[in-house]
């Protein structure tokens, strides 16, 4: 038979271990990642942010530039193509930022400059988010 202390310590422990599981799915959403005001949306300057941190993190040449290969399937080569003005294979960090800006626009059909979790969660916000991760 259990004891009654057995099963306090049982649920205390049952709780301490979920609560940090909990903290990690909601810090894993798209929004959750992204989102620094802790608004519950994405606006265009946080997901700049985002974008511009992993540029430089890709960037591993220091070139400025980041091809193809370098954005590892991020975009594909039609719309690396798209989004390069100059035709040079790369882009650049503002050339990049163009193409969240340009997601971004897309993931926010109510066009109220903040994206919620539904519109991260639509085609257009999966677009974007692939940039960002």
């Amino acid at each position: 038979m259990i004891s009654r202390r057995n099963v306090i310590l049982l649920t205390v422990t049952g709780l301490v271990a979920a609560t940090p599981a909990a903290a990690r799915a909601k810090r894993s959403s798209p929004v959750a990642q992204l989102d620094v005001d802790n608004d519950g949306t994405v606006d265009l300057a946080e997901a700049k942010k985002a974008a511009g941190d992993l540029f430089n993190k890709l960037d591993t040449d220091k070139e400025g530039t980041l091809s193809l290969k370098e954005l590892g399937g991020r975009v594909s080569s039609k719309d690396l193509s798209a989004a390069d003005p100059d035709r040079d294979s790369t882009l650049t960090k503002d050339e990049y930022l163009a193409v969240v800006e340009q997601r971004f626009k897309a993931a926010d059909p109510d066009n109220d400059g903040t994206l919620s979790a539904s519109e991260l969660s639509s085609r257009a916000g999966r677009s974007l988010s692939q940039l960002l991760r």
